[in-house]
């Protein structure tokens, strides 16, 4: 096993790999110009790791003159668990070091959490910064149900009376639902981000703490979190302050735990909880920024639309200073 630089006919080999590791998500990221665009600047190279004329692993790895950035990390899906990440991401630290480059950058979407503890055990930390983009080719990038340079579309729901809901059963079996009685301001921004931010939640990261508090610690709210295997997984928020009507202000699932049925059992437990308060109604609303499967979902279980509305984007909005990479 050896790591050595990039060849030209390594590269169908190395497209596949990062298609079969996820990295080619972004329909506006042709690996192949990128590949081309890094080699000829000069300041970058793509290096692999090769086991028996196999490549199982690639970092590429480039410089800007101030400091050192290590993209498209990926390691054969069959062969790891091997440490094989960790020495090409070491590889590629080395490489930055011949060029007297003194610190290692490297981004990492906010879906993409899995990775972070793998970084910071190669000593990586979480900067306290923001890294901020803007494409400079003029083509718009896909976001939720719409391009980014598109209004959000708001879906406003409703129910009116209690439908027949399904039992639904999740995957994971060692799962308990608890009520959140007197949150925390700072558990509650927890699970509001950890849950949110693939979908850009960002109403209540506008708040004050005692704005927040005085919100989510009304009596009239009530805020139930979803725990598997004893960690949070999930949570919705019920707001009853209008006497007539229960909304399901918040609803969610943590990216690691989305695929395990628990969206429908979470929202199943939700309608019964708000139901139980003997509204006239209960409604929920949606938005083009949020998972595919939310709209359907609510209105398999009985919601019905009522209204829709085009709102700006938050990153259409001058005034949001908000972080939502």
């Amino acid at each position: 096993m050896k790591v050595r630089n990039f060849e030209s006919a390594d590269e169908s080999a190395v497209i596949e790999l990062w298609r079969r590791t996820g990295l080619l998500q972004n329909p506006l990221n042709d690996p192949a110009k990128d590949i081309a665009f890094c080699l000829a600047g000069g300041h970058g190279e793509i290096l692999i790791l090769e086991d028996d004329g196999k490549v199982v692993a690639t970092a590429m790895v480039g410089q800007d003159g101030h400091r050192g950035w290590i993209y498209y990390v990926a390691v054969d899906p069959a062969r790891q668990g091997q440490h094989l990440g960790q020495r090409i991401v070491s590889a590629a630290e080395a490489r930055l070091k011949t060029q007297g480059v003194p610190k290692a950058h490297l981004m990492i979407r906010g879906s993409n959490t899995q990775v972070v503890g793998f970084y910071q055990r190669q000593g990586y930390r979480v900067e306290p910064i923001t890294t901020m983009s803007r494409r400079l080719d003029g083509n718009a990038l896909p976001v939720g149900h719409q391009m980014d340079d598109d209004p959000v579309i708001v879906t406003y729901l409703e129910m009116t009376a209690r439908p027949a809901l399904p039992q639904v059963v999740p995957k994971a079996r060692n799962h308990a639902l608890m009520g959140a009685h007197d949150i925390t301001v700072g558990f509650y921004r927890y699970l509001y981000d950890a849950v949110g931010r693939p979908w850009y939640w960002t109403d209540r990261k506008k708040l004050s703490d005692e704005e927040l508090a005085a919100i989510i610690q009304d009596q009239a709210v009530e805020i139930y979190v979803l725990y598997v295997g004893g960690a949070p997984a999930g949570f919705y928020e019920l707001d009853a302050r209008d006497e007539s009507t229960v909304e399901l202000a918040y609803f969610g699932i943590m990216p690691n735990y989305i695929g395990m049925g628990l969206g429908p059992y979470l929202l199943v437990q939700a309608i019964e909880m708000m139901w139980q308060k003997e509204p006239e109604r209960v409604i929920v609303n949606t938005c083009t920024l949020d998972h595919p499967k939310a709209l359907p979902l609510y209105q398999r279980m009985g919601f019905h639309p009522y209204d829709r509305r085009e709102v700006p984007a938050p990153w259409q909005d001058p005034d949001n200073i908000l972080d939502f990479a």
